[in-house]
């Protein structure tokens, strides 16, 4: 980090807080706080939408994941553009018509208070821990790589969101994340464009593709059956479709961003818009990470990329082994530099040759090797050290090989993605706390004004009680894995409960509260007998499904419940 990183750094961040303070300044009402005003045009609902999902976890461990497993993460959005259709036909007019200010609002218009309750509270629990988690992903990073305390990175991110979240609410939330995109894509696309720069002179774009495609990671698509596969086609385009719809559609995190919107239309054109770009964003950044992968072909790479590990070896007793296994690293990355210029070099001929190709795969399989040797010599060295180093490849990349002013601007990036995506959780939580728990059991009549403070007051504790969470945080296999299997556990109960609601109209509020109940409690019990118990690759069943089945669940057992009442009632007739 030189100064000028500094400088553009700490510019990019603190404009972004001062002009989102000062453009949004003295909501008048709780309504203006949180639909700002019902002002919010089209595009910049879209803007919002998009840089809500967008958190750092994305910008952190997408291209990571990319690296190491390829382009086949991408099919987890498959089913998004189908939810965003179904939610502009369904979700939003009757949001409109009903006036809500929360999603569970409407829940007690269509069941009873005990029901919006129980989703409101659901959300809150997954929400509170999500919120946490954008906190804490771009902290744990910085403070890793950079050598910042974790604890005051986590404060320092928190409180930077708490500042313009608490003075605008949604209105801040909007017009904050329209500058937050704007840093964060072109900070990706010049680093995209880099790494290609970065590349031999003789190598073409075409070439670095049939590289990434002889080491398997171009593998888009997956038609495969198998339960135990994480990320598939089928599971995609329903166990993500599923997800997505209770994200966009259900979570107020989102649904506050297009509630914001000026009218049903505008909402609409806005979710439509993420629906459109949301895929080929998510494909541009995991090719960003398989561009990253090529260039590594070329150039030295670290055993380990959480240079954590790398420090507490060198103080260990195991650093002659660890060193023993650099070396060989360092003698294989040659051979591959050889090997792969052998093949850009046959590939410029017009001949690709498949000799050479399994050549490359088997370099691969071999540093694949020296690597899981290294990950059980650091849990020999320290069993609780985390060895998989999949949200540090990115970071790695841009330290060492970027150049000056641009690493400040890839930092920036990163951590306007967590401001953006905590300010919209923070922003959701305290106004799912003031409307559907604090005002909708308080026995007497309050002002308006007397709602906005407390919306105001919930905001400041749910950012206290995110950067505490954010303190006591530990790292996942991929964090952007665990953003998703968090949302998985309960997104699929909450939707159920709202696709009752939309569509089938003869079940009543006793029959869906139990059945939500039931459904939730099941599906932790799935979670963790075919999930948590097993090993990273050994699971029995891909978290996205749990979408599916939550879902599923509340609604045949709610039918079930009803058909049993409405039998009973009849007898009673009878």
């Amino acid at each position: 980090m030189q100064l000028f990183d500094w400088v553009i750094l700490v510019a990019t961040l603190l404009f972004i807080v001062i002009y989102g303070a000062w453009k949004t300044k003295g909501s008048k009402n709780v309504e203006d706080f949180i639909l700002g005003g019902n002002e919010t045009p089209w595009h910049i609902v879209g803007l919002s939408v998009m840089a809500t999902q967008a958190s750092a976890i994305t910008f952190l461990s997408t291209p990571g994941q990319a690296y190491h497993d390829g382009m086949g993460f991408v099919q987890f959005y498959f089913g998004l553009p189908i939810a965003m259709v179904v939610i502009c036909v369904t979700f939003i007019p009757l949001y409109h018509k009903y006036k809500v200010y929360t999603a569970y609002e409407y829940l007690e218009k269509r069941f009873d208070l005990k029901t919006r309750s129980l989703a409101a509270i659901l959300f809150l629990i997954q929400r509170g821990l999500g919120t946490g988690l954008t906190i804490y992903a771009p902290a744990i990073i910085l403070s890793a790589i950079l050598g910042w305390n974790l604890t005051y990175m986590n404060i320092i991110i928190g409180v930077l969101v708490i500042i313009y979240t608490f003075s605008g609410g949604t209105k801040a939330v909007n017009v904050t994340q329209k500058q937050q995109m704007f840093v964060i894509m072109s900070g990706m696309f010049i680093t995209f464009f880099l790494i290609l720069h970065y590349l031999p002179n003789d190598m073409t774009f075409t070439s670095a593709l049939h590289i990434a495609g002889a080491n398997d990671k171009m593998n888009i698509v997956n038609f495969s059956f198998d339960p135990e596969e994480k990320y598939t086609f089928w599971s995609g385009i329903t166990g993500g479709f599923f997800l997505a719809l209770a994200y966009f559609g259900t979570d107020q995190s989102q649904v506050g961003r297009y509630l914001s919107g000026r009218s049903v239309r505008e909402s609409q054109m806005g979710l439509i818009m993420n629906g459109l770009l949301k895929v080929p964003m998510q494909f541009f950044i995991l090719l960003t990470g398989v561009m990253v992968f090529v260039f590594f072909q070329f150039n030295p790479v670290p055993l380990n990329f959480n240079p954590n590990n790398k420090a507490m070896i060198e103080k260990s007793a195991f650093k002659g082994e660890y060193n023993t296994l650099e070396k060989k690293l360092d003698d294989l990355s040659e051979d591959k530099k050889v090997i792969n210029l052998l093949y850009i070099d046959q590939l410029n001929q017009d001949y690709d040759n498949p000799i050479l190709r399994k050549e490359l795969v088997a370099l691969s399989n071999k540093e694949k090797d020296l690597r899981d040797r290294a990950k059980e010599i650091i849990m020999k060295a320290d069993s609780n050290s985390e060895t998989n180093d999949k949200d540090y490849v990115f970071f790695h990349f841009i330290l060492n090989y970027l150049p000056k002013g641009l690493i400040g601007l890839l930092l920036a990036v990163i951590i306007s993605a967590a401001m953006s995506s905590t300010a919209s959780g923070l922003n959701a939580l305290a106004s799912t706390t003031a409307i559907d728990i604090y005002k909708r059991n308080l026995k007497e009549e309050k002002s308006e004004r007397h709602y906005l403070y407390a919306t105001k007051f919930f905001t400041l504790l749910w950012g206290i009680i995110a950067i505490l969470f954010a303190c006591v945080g530990t790292l996942f296999e991929n964090l952007i894995q665990l953003v998703n299997i968090i949302g998985s556990i309960f997104y699929g109960t909450v939707l159920g409960i709202f696709l009752v609601g939309f569509y089938i109209h003869n079940v009543h509020s006793k029959a869906i509260f139990y059945s939500a109940v039931v459904s939730q409690i099941t599906i932790f019990i799935i979670y963790y007998y075919a999930i948590y118990i097993f090993p990273s690759g050994e699971e029995k069943l891909g978290y996205l499904w749990l979408n599916f089945i939550g879902a599923m669940l509340t609604i045949v057992i709610s039918l079930l419940l009803q058909w049993t009442i409405f039998r009973k009632q009849r007898a009673i007739t009878a």
